[in-house]
């Protein structure tokens, strides 16, 4: 059975995350692409195909860092699940905030998981790798 490819999109504002959550995902043997937009406006700009973005991929899965200027996370989620085409992305939220008052939010918002980034590369790439292994092996997406 071929591997099936999910179309990721990170939404991240620092590049040092960036290239981390790129890297640990690199360490999996999954088949994913990630597309990566670098603020709220971009992220929205991208999902709406907006140009410089209008051959870009409808993602699978949108990983969502809440601290961002211009739009911060919880906006832009509250945005995607007021929309009826992209309601039904998942999104995750991804950031190093654990504060109750961000994750609750993200829930209230119909946020699909919210994940605490470790500090540890080590145990920041283990976290993706679960992260892979349940969205790509064991969810079902939309054809």
């Amino acid at each position: 059975m071929p591997l099936k490819t999910v179309e990721i999109l990170l939404i991240e504002d620092n590049e040092g995350d960036i290239l981390l959550t790129k890297k640990a995902f690199e360490k999996g043997s999954f088949n994913n692409h990630i597309s990566v937009a670098r603020n709220g406006r971009e992220g929205l700009d991208f999902l709406y195909k907006v140009p410089p973005f209008q051959d870009a991929p409808t993602p699978h899965l949108i990983l969502l860092d809440i601290n961002m200027p211009e739009i911060d996370g919880h906006e832009l989620l509250k945005a995607i699940k007021s929309d009826k085409k992209l309601r039904p992305i998942p999104v995750v939220i991804l950031s190093t905030s654990n504060s109750n008052v961000d994750v609750k939010k993200a829930y209230e918002l119909q946020a699909s998981s919210y994940i605490c980034k470790p500090v540890d590369f080590e145990e920041f790439a283990n976290l993706i790798q679960q992260m892979q292994n349940y969205w790509v092996n064991l969810v079902e997406f939309p054809k």
